[in-house]
């Protein structure tokens, strides 16, 4: 799989050569180009930016230096065929959430890449112009802003990168983390069992592998309860078992049509 970055700070980067990300880059499982925006400028100032029609506070970023930049890179993408474009992802508080779920439809692209806009955004037309040669997709990391596009590529391409066969060890442990079934990840402990007066529950101690499926289902459902309700309303229940469903009620859901309903609103 190909990433490539676009930014004025191509050395806010320097961490994807580190841990798990790091070592799939040398291993060859994922390639990662990181290209500085002002080497497509042509004035001595290498000026990316200029001020916003219209009037406003703050600048906007200029369209042909990007125009330079995408276009070299597509030139070159392994995914530069009419069936199959490639994907440039532009971060933006304006844009689709990114979740899990995203993370996995675009680890199975080919080559993704990443816009990183800084001061008031990217003239609107590159979107528009990229798209000839792109699929463009405006990301949000959250309902929050950002200085730059920078930090929320970082975890983009870990998030979708550790999704790729081979770049995480143990790919069962993909599974069971949170998000990837709707729900949060349940508690985890490790040695000693006992540490400063608190104790490891003890059905992780009991080697019964149905009880300890059981225990850390409920404590998934609980745990979301409590921490992301929208989670709960979203998920779909109608294979749940009868021990889920219960659960569920004495969290105050019912089960009505495969959706979990608080029994205030039902």
């Amino acid at each position: 799989m190909r990433f490539d970055v676009v930014s004025i700070f191509p050395e806010y980067l320097a961490p994807l050569d580190l841990s798990l990300i790091g070592k799939a880059r040398t291993d060859g499982l994922l390639e990662l180009n990181v290209h500085d925006l002002r080497t497509y400028t042509k004035d001595r100032h290498r000026t990316v930016d200029d001020t916003p029609y219209g009037g406003g506070a703050g600048m906007v970023m200029k369209p042909e230096p990007w125009a330079q930049a995408l276009t070299e890179i597509a030139e070159t993408s392994p995914a530069s065929v009419p069936e199959r474009k490639p994907t440039l992802i532009v971060p933006s508080p304006a844009g689709e959430v990114f979740t899990q779920k995203l993370a996995y439809e675009l680890s199975e692209e080919v080559h993704l890449v990443f816009a990183c806009g800084r001061y008031e955004g990217i003239d609107e037309r590159v979107l528009e112009w990229a798209g000839e040669q792109f699929t463009v997709r405006a990301v949000s990391l959250g309902d929050y802003v950002l200085n730059g596009g920078e930090v929320a590529v970082l975890a983009m391409v870990e998030a979708i990168g550790r999704l790729v066969p081979g770049v995480v060890g143990n790919p069962e442990s993909l599974i069971e983390e949170s998000h990837s079934d709707g729900l949060l990840e349940y508690p985890v402990y490790t040695k000693p069992s006992s540490w400063r007066e608190r104790e490891v529950p003890e059905v992780l101690l009991s080697g019964n592998h149905g009880k300890i499926a059981k225990f850390r289902r409920e404590h998934q459902l609980r745990r979301t309860a409590t921490r992301r309700p929208d989670l709960i309303d979203a998920l779909d229940v109608s294979s749940f078992s009868k021990t889920e469903r219960n659960i569920l009620w004495e969290l105050g859901y019912a089960v009505i049509e495969g959706r979990a309903v608080l029994r205030g609103d039902d």
